[in-house]
Protein backbone atom coordinates (compact mmCIF):
# COMPACT_ATOMS: atom_id res chain seq x y z
CA UNK A 1 0.00 0.00 0.00
CA UNK A 2 0.97 3.76 -1.17
CA UNK A 3 0.12 7.11 -0.05
CA UNK A 4 1.30 10.06 -2.25
CA UNK A 5 0.99 13.82 -2.41
CA UNK A 6 -1.59 14.64 -5.00
CA UNK A 7 -1.10 17.95 -7.40
CA UNK A 8 -3.15 19.74 -5.13
CA UNK A 9 -0.56 19.19 -2.21
CA UNK A 10 -3.02 17.05 -0.28
CA UNK A 11 -2.59 13.28 0.90
CA UNK A 12 -3.78 10.49 -0.58
CA UNK A 13 -4.34 6.66 0.33
CA UNK A 14 -3.29 4.56 1.67
CA UNK A 15 -3.86 3.02 -2.01
CA UNK A 16 -2.85 -0.17 -3.54
CA UNK A 17 -0.03 -0.53 -6.79
CA UNK A 18 -2.65 -1.48 -9.48
CA UNK A 19 -4.56 1.80 -8.24
CA UNK A 20 -1.41 3.79 -8.91
CA UNK A 21 -0.87 2.01 -11.77
CA UNK A 22 -4.04 2.85 -12.94
CA UNK A 23 -3.67 6.74 -12.05
CA UNK A 24 -0.40 6.90 -13.90
CA UNK A 25 -2.28 5.52 -17.45
CA UNK A 26 -4.85 8.28 -16.78
CA UNK A 27 -2.06 11.03 -16.11
CA UNK A 28 -2.93 11.90 -12.84
CA UNK A 29 0.34 11.09 -11.57
CA UNK A 30 3.16 11.03 -12.62
CA UNK A 31 7.19 10.49 -11.92
CA UNK A 32 7.76 13.27 -10.05
CA UNK A 33 4.74 12.77 -7.97
CA UNK A 34 5.73 12.23 -4.19
CA UNK A 35 5.35 9.33 -2.87
CA UNK A 36 5.57 6.65 0.28
CA UNK A 37 5.29 2.66 0.95
CA UNK A 38 3.34 1.27 3.85
CA UNK A 39 6.47 0.74 6.92
CA UNK A 40 8.22 3.64 5.80
CA UNK A 41 8.77 7.11 7.24
CA UNK A 42 10.22 8.63 3.27
CA UNK A 43 8.77 9.98 0.81
CA UNK A 44 10.10 9.54 -2.59
CA UNK A 45 9.29 10.53 -6.16
CA UNK A 46 7.17 7.72 -8.20
CA UNK A 47 10.11 7.47 -10.67
CA UNK A 48 12.49 5.81 -7.73
CA UNK A 49 10.06 2.88 -7.23
CA UNK A 50 10.83 -0.32 -9.70
CA UNK A 51 7.51 -1.90 -9.34
CA UNK A 52 6.60 1.19 -11.49
CA UNK A 53 9.24 1.64 -14.07
CA UNK A 54 7.05 0.20 -17.01
CA UNK A 55 3.84 1.72 -15.86
CA UNK A 56 5.61 5.35 -16.08
CA UNK A 57 6.99 4.52 -19.46
CA UNK A 58 3.78 3.53 -20.65
CA UNK A 59 1.82 6.08 -19.44
CA UNK A 60 0.39 8.88 -21.67
CA UNK A 61 1.35 13.02 -20.99
CA UNK A 62 -0.24 14.29 -17.99
CA UNK A 63 -3.11 16.49 -18.54
CA UNK A 64 -2.19 19.81 -19.56
CA UNK A 65 -2.93 23.21 -16.84
CA UNK A 66 -4.55 23.40 -13.07
CA UNK A 67 -6.80 20.94 -11.51
CA UNK A 68 -10.61 21.28 -12.26
CA UNK A 69 -13.14 21.94 -10.32
CA UNK A 70 -15.68 19.29 -9.90
CA UNK A 71 -19.05 20.35 -11.39
CA UNK A 72 -21.02 17.98 -9.25
CA UNK A 73 -19.52 20.27 -6.01
CA UNK A 74 -21.15 23.59 -8.03
CA UNK A 75 -24.11 22.23 -8.76
CA UNK A 76 -24.66 21.33 -5.11
CA UNK A 77 -23.61 24.73 -3.68
CA UNK A 78 -26.07 25.90 -6.09
CA UNK A 79 -28.96 24.16 -5.71
CA UNK A 80 -28.63 23.90 -1.66
CA UNK A 81 -28.46 28.07 -2.30
CA UNK A 82 -31.34 27.41 -4.13
CA UNK A 83 -33.46 25.80 -1.87
CA UNK A 84 -32.39 27.80 1.00
CA UNK A 85 -33.97 30.85 -1.27
CA UNK A 86 -37.20 28.85 -1.67
CA UNK A 87 -37.17 28.24 2.08
CA UNK A 88 -36.89 32.33 2.70
CA UNK A 89 -39.61 33.26 0.14
CA UNK A 90 -41.97 30.28 1.09
CA UNK A 91 -42.00 28.36 -2.75
CA UNK A 92 -42.43 25.04 -1.60
CA UNK A 93 -41.40 23.19 -4.42
CA UNK A 94 -37.51 24.06 -4.93
CA UNK A 95 -37.63 23.57 -0.68
CA UNK A 96 -38.30 19.98 -0.61
CA UNK A 97 -36.52 18.90 -3.88
CA UNK A 98 -33.35 21.37 -4.26
CA UNK A 99 -31.79 20.73 -0.87
CA UNK A 100 -32.23 16.74 -1.16
CA UNK A 101 -30.14 16.92 -4.90
CA UNK A 102 -27.83 19.42 -3.58
CA UNK A 103 -26.80 16.97 -0.52
CA UNK A 104 -26.64 13.93 -2.96
CA UNK A 105 -24.50 15.73 -5.40
CA UNK A 106 -22.17 17.22 -2.44
CA UNK A 107 -21.85 13.94 -1.26
CA UNK A 108 -20.61 12.36 -4.64
CA UNK A 109 -18.68 15.41 -5.36
CA UNK A 110 -16.44 14.65 -2.18
CA UNK A 111 -16.09 11.01 -2.63
CA UNK A 112 -14.90 11.73 -6.10
CA UNK A 113 -12.63 14.31 -5.46
CA UNK A 114 -11.21 12.24 -2.67
CA UNK A 115 -10.30 9.56 -5.33
CA UNK A 116 -8.99 11.90 -8.37
CA UNK A 117 -5.78 12.31 -6.55
CA UNK A 118 -5.62 16.16 -6.47
CA UNK A 119 -6.71 16.32 -10.63
CA UNK A 120 -10.73 17.41 -9.55
CA UNK A 121 -10.78 20.11 -6.76
CA UNK A 122 -13.67 21.54 -5.16
CA UNK A 123 -14.40 19.66 -1.72
CA UNK A 124 -14.71 23.24 -0.02
CA UNK A 125 -18.07 23.97 -2.46
CA UNK A 126 -19.00 20.23 -2.13
CA UNK A 127 -18.34 20.32 1.76
CA UNK A 128 -20.75 23.87 2.02
CA UNK A 129 -23.05 22.71 -0.36
CA UNK A 130 -23.78 19.55 1.80
CA UNK A 131 -23.78 21.80 4.83
CA UNK A 132 -26.16 24.24 3.51
CA UNK A 133 -28.21 21.75 2.12
CA UNK A 134 -28.74 19.54 5.59
CA UNK A 135 -29.72 22.60 6.96
CA UNK A 136 -32.65 23.30 5.20
CA UNK A 137 -33.96 19.62 4.66
CA UNK A 138 -33.66 19.85 8.80
CA UNK A 139 -35.88 22.57 8.72
CA UNK A 140 -38.16 21.55 5.84
CA UNK A 141 -38.91 18.00 6.98
CA UNK A 142 -38.30 17.50 10.58
CA UNK A 143 -42.29 19.05 11.24
CA UNK A 144 -43.42 16.25 8.83
CA UNK A 145 -41.08 13.76 11.27
CA UNK A 146 -42.12 14.08 14.65
CA UNK A 147 -45.02 12.41 16.11
CA UNK A 148 -47.29 15.24 16.97
CA UNK A 149 -47.83 15.65 21.08
CA UNK A 150 -48.60 18.45 22.98
CA UNK A 151 -46.82 21.93 22.46
CA UNK A 152 -44.99 21.84 25.66
CA UNK A 153 -43.26 18.56 24.63
CA UNK A 154 -43.04 19.33 21.22
CA UNK A 155 -40.44 22.02 20.68
CA UNK A 156 -37.43 20.16 23.00
CA UNK A 157 -38.28 17.24 21.22
CA UNK A 158 -38.30 18.67 17.74
CA UNK A 159 -34.90 20.52 18.40
CA UNK A 160 -33.47 17.29 19.17
CA UNK A 161 -34.34 15.93 16.59
CA UNK A 162 -33.09 18.40 14.05
CA UNK A 163 -29.84 18.30 16.62
CA UNK A 164 -29.52 14.63 15.45
CA UNK A 165 -30.16 14.65 12.03
CA UNK A 166 -27.22 17.25 12.19
CA UNK A 167 -24.94 14.84 13.83
CA UNK A 168 -25.71 11.63 11.73
CA UNK A 169 -25.13 14.10 8.43
CA UNK A 170 -21.60 15.33 9.89
CA UNK A 171 -21.29 11.28 10.34
CA UNK A 172 -21.82 11.05 6.75
CA UNK A 173 -19.36 13.84 5.69
CA UNK A 174 -16.52 12.34 8.09
CA UNK A 175 -16.90 9.08 6.06
CA UNK A 176 -16.93 10.70 2.57
CA UNK A 177 -13.30 12.00 3.95
CA UNK A 178 -12.39 8.86 5.00
CA UNK A 179 -12.64 5.80 2.88
CA UNK A 180 -16.31 5.07 3.43
CA UNK A 181 -15.78 4.64 6.80
CA UNK A 182 -17.50 5.75 9.85
CA UNK A 183 -15.65 7.18 13.05
CA UNK A 184 -14.20 5.33 15.65
CA UNK A 185 -16.49 5.03 18.54
CA UNK A 186 -13.37 6.32 21.13
CA UNK A 187 -13.44 9.83 19.72
CA UNK A 188 -16.36 10.19 17.35
CA UNK A 189 -17.69 13.39 18.87
CA UNK A 190 -14.01 14.47 18.53
CA UNK A 191 -13.62 13.20 14.65
CA UNK A 192 -16.95 14.89 13.34
CA UNK A 193 -16.36 18.35 15.39
CA UNK A 194 -15.29 19.95 12.05
CA UNK A 195 -18.20 18.90 9.80
CA UNK A 196 -20.80 20.99 12.32
CA UNK A 197 -21.31 24.71 12.20
CA UNK A 198 -21.31 25.03 16.09
CA UNK A 199 -20.47 22.56 18.63
CA UNK A 200 -23.53 23.40 20.24
CA UNK A 201 -25.39 21.01 18.23
CA UNK A 202 -24.19 18.36 20.96
CA UNK A 203 -26.12 19.49 23.45
CA UNK A 204 -29.66 18.42 23.74
CA UNK A 205 -32.03 21.28 24.91
CA UNK A 206 -34.24 19.23 26.83
CA UNK A 207 -31.58 17.34 29.08
CA UNK A 208 -31.70 18.00 32.41
CA UNK A 209 -28.06 18.01 33.77
CA UNK A 210 -25.74 19.67 31.56
CA UNK A 211 -22.65 18.09 29.65
CA UNK A 212 -20.73 18.72 26.35
CA UNK A 213 -22.57 15.69 24.77
CA UNK A 214 -25.99 14.27 25.51
CA UNK A 215 -25.69 11.48 22.89
CA UNK A 216 -23.59 8.31 22.36
CA UNK A 217 -22.24 6.91 19.12
CA UNK A 218 -23.16 2.46 18.86
CA UNK A 219 -20.04 1.20 19.40
CA UNK A 220 -20.62 -1.72 16.99
CA UNK A 221 -20.05 0.92 14.30
CA UNK A 222 -16.75 1.55 14.95
CA UNK A 223 -14.82 2.74 12.24
CA UNK A 224 -16.39 0.29 9.98
CA UNK A 225 -17.37 0.58 5.92
CA UNK A 226 -20.78 2.78 5.72
CA UNK A 227 -21.91 0.55 3.32
CA UNK A 228 -21.34 -2.30 5.52
CA UNK A 229 -24.11 -1.31 8.28
CA UNK A 230 -27.76 -2.10 7.41
CA UNK A 231 -30.00 1.51 6.96
CA UNK A 232 -31.72 0.89 10.01
CA UNK A 233 -28.52 0.25 12.11
CA UNK A 234 -28.84 2.52 15.20
CA UNK A 235 -26.05 5.13 15.00
CA UNK A 236 -26.58 7.96 17.19
CA UNK A 237 -28.70 8.16 20.06
CA UNK A 238 -29.49 9.81 23.24
CA UNK A 239 -27.53 9.25 26.65
CA UNK A 240 -26.27 10.55 29.73
CA UNK A 241 -22.95 9.14 29.41
CA UNK A 242 -20.69 12.77 27.88
CA UNK A 243 -18.64 13.48 25.53
CA UNK A 244 -17.48 10.69 23.09
CA UNK A 245 -19.34 7.77 24.93
CA UNK A 246 -20.24 4.94 23.16
CA UNK A 247 -22.09 1.67 23.16
CA UNK A 248 -25.54 0.12 23.18
CA UNK A 249 -29.21 0.44 24.25
CA UNK A 250 -27.29 -0.07 28.06
CA UNK A 251 -26.58 3.91 27.67
CA UNK A 252 -30.34 5.08 27.00
CA UNK A 253 -31.27 7.45 29.74
CA UNK A 254 -33.41 6.00 32.14
CA UNK A 255 -35.64 8.12 31.73
CA UNK A 256 -36.98 9.69 28.34
CA UNK A 257 -36.46 12.84 27.76
CA UNK A 258 -39.32 13.58 25.22
CA UNK A 259 -42.35 12.00 27.21
CA UNK A 260 -41.82 8.09 26.38
CA UNK A 261 -39.86 7.86 23.75
CA UNK A 262 -36.41 8.80 22.11
CA UNK A 263 -34.60 10.53 19.41
CA UNK A 264 -32.41 8.03 17.10
CA UNK A 265 -30.23 8.55 14.13
CA UNK A 266 -29.71 5.46 11.93
CA UNK A 267 -26.90 4.49 9.47
CA UNK A 268 -28.29 5.47 6.27
CA UNK A 269 -28.84 9.47 8.17
CA UNK A 270 -32.25 9.17 8.92
CA UNK A 271 -33.63 10.48 12.05
CA UNK A 272 -36.97 9.94 13.95
CA UNK A 273 -38.66 9.92 17.36
CA UNK A 274 -38.76 5.64 18.91
CA UNK A 275 -41.16 5.61 21.03
CA UNK A 276 -40.17 3.53 24.86
CA UNK A 277 -42.21 0.63 23.70
CA UNK A 278 -40.44 0.66 20.45
CA UNK A 279 -37.04 0.05 21.44
CA UNK A 280 -36.84 -3.78 21.81
CA UNK A 281 -37.50 -3.96 18.11
CA UNK A 282 -34.10 -1.24 17.14
CA UNK A 283 -31.15 -3.28 15.06
CA UNK A 284 -27.91 -2.43 16.89
CA UNK A 285 -26.06 -4.81 15.63
CA UNK A 286 -24.54 -4.00 11.77
CA UNK A 287 -23.93 -7.73 11.29
CA UNK A 288 -27.18 -9.03 12.59
CA UNK A 289 -30.35 -9.33 10.46
CA UNK A 290 -32.31 -9.24 13.70
CA UNK A 291 -33.08 -6.47 16.09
Amino acid sequence: MYKIIGADGKEYGPVSADQIRQWIAEGRVNAQTRTQAEGSPEWRTLAEFTEFAEALKAARPPAPGAPKTSGMAIASLVLSILGFLAVWYGITWPALIAPGLGLALGLAAMYKIKKTAGQLRGRDCALLGVAISGMVLVNTWSPFLITPRPMIMRTPGLDCLNQVKQLGLAVRIYAADNSDRLPFATNWCDAIAYALTTTNVFQCPAAGTPARCHYAFNAKLSGIEAEKAGPDTVMIFESDAGWNSSGGPELLPVRPRHRQGFVVAFADGSARFVKESELKQLRWDPKSNTH
